[in-house]
């Protein structure tokens, strides 16, 4: 499977970054290791079986305690790896961060 065509520039980890996934409505969770990275997506190597999960749509946990996090929907299969794209965040969120003027820090 190709992993070549991106919309964005990817960042590779050599050794991977660990992370989790996790269900929407918090009912499992995987380890995985992230491959690499990007502002719209990320390649993860799932560790367990992932027959069963709902992979429509899921948390990236980027920290053990889930305060950092992505909300993602899959892509792509091969094996233990999978795609992700990033879903956008929520639309109240984007127009404030519109209207915020240009140069000042939240």
């Amino acid at each position: 499977m190709a992993y070549g065509d991106r919309k964005s520039e990817r960042v590779d980890f050599e050794r991977g970054v660990h992370v989790y996934i996790m269900g929407i409505d918090g009912t499992w969770r995987r380890e995985c290791m992230m491959i690499d990275v990007s502002q719209t997506g990320a390649r993860l190597r799932i560790e367990g079986p992932v027959e069963g999960l709902d992979l429509k749509e899921f948390f990236l946990l980027l920290s053990s305690t889930g305060l950092a996090f992505r909300r993602c929907q899959m892509v792509r299969m091969d094996g233990d790896q999978i795609g992700v794209r990033f879903l956008a965040r929520d639309k109240a969120t984007k127009k404030a961060s519109k209207r915020q003027p240009a140069g000042e820090v939240v």
